[in-house]
Order: structure tokens, then sequence, then C-alpha cells
């Protein structure tokens, strides 16, 4: 598919590596999951063989075109496909869970919006970009920024894994991970 540079759109190539980034998380097959930015749907697909429910946010009406098809000719019959901006998208009433590769410009806000909103998600999955992710996680070996304090006050957050530049098309001139925020469950 082919990139709108100003949506700053780096695709996931490998629906392979797709399945072994949602194995890296708590998603149970009765979960509903948003994706944000969902391009042609390589995490789309993947995630539709792993949750209840997907609702795939995708800006880009090309892309919601390809994204459609796509799914079509795969079966994915569990997802809703919202052609719209994510930010103006009323999040669900009840329990959700987020994993995505969104625009690396729209992450701070994307994230503020998850956590601010009445009914945060229960787990949010997103791959950022490194230096970014470090400034989310409070374990006094980085700069922990305002958000990533606002953040750690109700979820444990890590970075799952290291991603490399092949892995998306085009490549990211910055280094990536997936990170991970779990809602903390008071006992």
């Amino acid at each position: 598919m082919s990139r709108n540079h100003l949506l700053s759109q780096h695709f996931l190539r490998n629906p392979r590596l797709a399945l072994i980034l949602i194995g890296h998380s708590n998603l149970k097959k009765r979960d509903i999951v948003i994706e944000i930015g969902a391009g042609s749907g390589v995490i789309t697909n993947a995630l539709s063989k792993r949750v209840s429910r997907v609702i795939a946010i995708e800006p880009d009406f090309d892309a919601v075109l390809k994204l459609k098809a796509n799914l079509a000719r795969q079966k994915c019959e569990n997802v809703e496909v919202v052609n719209g901006d994510f930010m103006t998208f009323q999040l669900p009433s009840g329990p959700y869970k987020v994993f995505s590769n969104p625009p690396f410009h729209l992450s701070s806000a994307i994230l503020h919006k998850l956590i601010e909103s009445d009914n945060p998600p229960e787990a949010i999955y997103l791959i950022l970009q490194k230096q970014f992710a470090l400034k989310l996680l409070n374990n006094g070996r980085h700069y922990t920024s305002q958000l990533g304090l606002a953040l750690t006050r109700e979820y444990q957050t890590r970075i799952r894994l290291p991603l490399k530049p092949t892995d998306f098309t085009p490549p990211p001139a910055v280094p990536t991970v997936l990170f991970e925020a779990k809602k903390i469950i008071e006992k």
C-alpha cells in the first residue's frame, strides 16, 4: 500500500510478526480491541483471529478501501471498520483494550485521550518511538515525562519488545518498540 506522508504512516510488513506481537499481549478471546490507524489490515487481521471484536479506525479513505477488501478476502467478520479520526471517536462504554501501530506524531495525544477518558482501556499496546516509550516508564533509570507519571498512576508500564526498521515499510528513521500499559488491579 502506498504511504500518505501527511499521516506519518509506517506499515508493519509481516503478518507473522503481527501475530508474534499480539502473542506478547494479554489479549483474550472475549476482548474488544480498538486499533488506531489500521492501514491495510496486517495487525487487524491478526487481531481478528485472537479477540472477540476489533474496531479498526483509519482516517485515510484509500487505506479503508484496501482494508475492507483485505478483511473480506480473509473472512474477518468480527471487525468493524471506522473511516474517521481517532481523536473524535467515541470510546466504548464497556471494557476494551487497545493494540495499535499509530502515527508517531499522534502518540502523545492518543495516550492522553485514552487515559483521560471516562472509561480508560484495561490495557494499551502501542508501537512507539523508543525514546518516547522510555519517557513513559517510571523506573528511575530514565527521565519520566508528566504523561508517563500520569500513566503510571493507573497502569503498569514496560517495553515488551524492540522492533527493527526492516519490520516496517517504509522503515522508520528512529528505533521502535512495542509498549505495554496494563491497568493496575487493586486488591
